[in-house]
């Protein structure tokens, strides 16, 4: 197994949240752990290592995607400019993911300050059906397609931890 039952910070034993919207937090952080999981113990070089050619997917460069993805989610329930990207354009969060430490110790701070103003962002508007943005787009929608991007990448995240030292998750 990935982790100890016993230890696993994502333990689910015992009641579920109530609510909606805290069942959503909840599957939030849980895939946000998840995918730090997979990262933890690799050093730049194996942060860095890519998929399989021509792809430029690397663990490095899925967290400096989900940068990406938490301002842009802002961006989207924000009636002003939209906020600049941080790594350039298309695929320049993959493409620019190279083995270097202070490149990794970047990429996760940058993860957790945007995380974190995503989620000041939205603590301001707890009713699901609310609509935001210029497009109107709901919370709730919002919150399912967090929970969807995080999900599919910790299935990246898999493959590719696997691929790096064998280690394959639950």
């Amino acid at each position: 197994m990935w982790a100890n039952p016993d230890d696993d910070p994502r333990n689910t034993e015992g009641p579920s949240p109530d609510g909606e919207l805290a069942t959503l937090q909840d599957f939030l952080t849980n895939y946000r752990m998840t995918l730090r999981m997979k990262c933890e113990g690799l050093n730049a070089e194996q942060m860095a290592c890519r998929s399989v050619p021509p792809s430029t997917m690397s663990l490095l460069g899925l967290v400096r995607h989900l940068v990406e993805v938490e301002r842009d989610w802002r961006n989207w329930i924000s009636d002003g400019d939209p906020l600049p990207k941080l790594y350039g354009e298309k695929d320049a969060d993959f493409d620019g993911a190279v083995a270097e430490q202070v490149e990794v110790d970047a990429a996760f701070s940058a993860l957790e300050r945007e995380q974190a103003a995503t989620d000041a962002a939205l603590a301001g508007h707890p009713d699901l059906g609310e609509r935001l943005g210029k497009d109107r787009v709901a919370v709730r929608e919002l919150m399912v397609h967090r929970i969807e991007e995080y999900a599919r990448h910790c299935g990246h995240a898999d493959l590719l931890r696997e691929r790096i030292d064998g280690r394959v998750g639950q």
